[in-house]
């Protein structure tokens, strides 16, 4: 089992810049995909990016190609996001999950696909 918990998150006025992180507890971290989904007021939660166990492939919505880069980093249990160029749209309360058992390239992008999620933290983006 993992537990998740992501911080970053926080108020940031449009065309700025955020880094998220999600920290894994356990020893097999290596072992999990990782995605960041996010779920804006009223809307169902949504697909941002995802990233095998071994870091490639990843995987982006197209809202936010070219715009947000996941990345982890395997010593350190931990996954990042980073947001550039962030605009109103943005906002939402962005969660970083967990998959496991999959080959490198079989990497997921729905929500019922992942089995640990973390608590989320919120990015509201002011215009």
């Amino acid at each position: 089992q993992v537990q998740l918990v992501e911080s970053g998150g926080g108020l940031v006025q449009a065309g700025g810049s955020l880094r998220l992180s999600c920290a894994a507890s356990g020893r097999t971290f290596s072992a999990y995909s990782m995605a960041w989904f996010r779920q804006a007021p009223g809307k169902e939660r949504e697909f941002v990016a995802a990233i095998s166990w071994s870091s490639a492939p990843t995987y982006y919505a197209d809202s936010v190609k070219g715009q947000f880069t996941i990345s982890r980093d395997n010593a350190k249990n931990t996954v990042y996001l980073q947001m550039n160029s962030l605009k109103p749209d943005d906002t939402a309360v962005y969660y970083c999950a967990a998959d496991r058992g999959r080959p490198y390239f079989d990497v997921r992008r729905l929500v019922t696909d992942y089995d640990y999620w973390g608590q989320g933290t919120q990015v509201t983006v002011s215009s």
